[in-house]
């Protein structure tokens, strides 16, 4: 029997709709019809949250002992957290840890692991300048055999998305890469707002939790940030307070009103009550709401896309463009 919610606001992914009526019919939103009413006290009814950045949680990191059951227990631990969809998330590693990964990920898309997005591998074709929490000595330019497990990637998974440098890749590799449907997010990139332009030409589409980890908006050097705010790229943003300052967030929100979208770069802390973690053998320590390297190097958020929201409306952002940050802009972004 089809249930029926009135008495709440319903967001559509653009729109907020006050006391609008919303009808569910086996699992799936359905048109209007007769069904067994369901009165709310208020609140927003809102497409589950999506978020194209999950390194980990519940204890668990997309690593080299990922199995689909740590997909599976990703996919279950983030649908608590608000977000039903996502993209596990490898940072830069070895080829046969990458190859592991994408392996269960496939396993994943052909079992329809609910919440399975696709697969994000952040590295490690990045600017060792611009390494962030990465390891520097697994850092390295895209060759053609790693092109062609990409592509084989590319065909087997429903969405993957990759962050890469211009300067460790060639227009070329750009190129034959979103042809075949990967999502190009450039990031951890030391690179000039001119090349920037031409990865965007060549078919980047992406710049990975803009600001962090890549060369700043400067007077005459635009750099990759400026990149982000002025190219037709959509880019990610980590809205915890720490990542990026609550004044540059208002900066990029009016500079990109509409290209902007939330992630969590959440990390295993996420879902749990752990204190410290290790990434690539180094103690990442989980204090007053962020992670670190023992050096005080961000490592990954203690964040989640709700609290993302949050912050967001605590800076004066309208809410359905809060909203739309962690799922209509997302979602466009793995649909295009």
């Amino acid at each position: 029997m089809a249930q029926v919610f009135t008495g709440a606001a319903v967001f559509d992914g653009l729109r907020l709709m006050p006391d609008a009526t919303l009808r569910v019919e086996n699992g799936r939103v359905s048109a209007p019809g007769p069904g067994v009413e369901v009165r709310l006290q208020g609140g927003i009814l809102a497409p589950g949250l999506i978020d194209l950045q999950v390194n980990g949680g519940g204890g668990r990191m997309v690593d080299g002992a990922t199995t689909i059951e740590t997909l599976a227990a990703l996919c279950a631990c983030h649908a608590r957290l608000g977000a039903t969809s996502i993209l596990p998330t490898l940072i830069t590693d070895a080829p046969e840890v990458t190859e592991r990964v994408v392996q269960a990920g496939i396993k994943a898309a052909a079992q329809n692991l609910p919440g399975f997005l696709g697969l994000h591998l952040e590295g490690p074709h990045l600017d060792p300048r611009r390494k962030g929490a990465h390891d520097p000595t697994l850092i390295r330019p895209m060759t053609e055999a790693d092109l062609a497990r990409l592509l084989r990637a590319a065909a087997l998974l429903p969405s993957l998305m990759v962050t890469l440098a211009p300067e460790a890749v060639s227009p070329d590799q750009i190129t034959r890469l979103a042809a075949a449907g990967v999502i190009v997010s450039l990031g951890h990139s030391d690179c000039s707002h001119a090349a920037a332009a031409a990865a965007v030409a060549a078919g980047a589409r992406a710049v990975t939790h803009v600001f962090n980890a890549m060369s700043p908006l400067g007077s005459r050097a635009p750099g990759l940030v400026g990149a982000a705010l002025t190219l037709p790229v959509h880019a990610g943003l980590i809205a915890d307070g720490l990542h990026v300052a609550p004044e540059t967030i208002r900066i990029a929100m009016a500079a990109s009103p509409k290209r902007l979208f939330l992630v969590s770069d959440a990390m295993a802390t996420a879902g749990s009550e752990l204190t410290e973690l290790q990434l690539n053998g180094r103690r990442i320590l989980r204090r007053d709401g962020c992670l670190r390297l023992k050096d005080g190097t961000l490592a990954g958020a203690d964040l989640t896309l709700p609290q993302a929201i949050a912050v967001m409306r605590g800076l004066g952002t309208e809410v359905e463009v809060a909203l739309a940050m962690a799922t209509s802009r997302p979602a466009a972004i793995v649909t295009y």
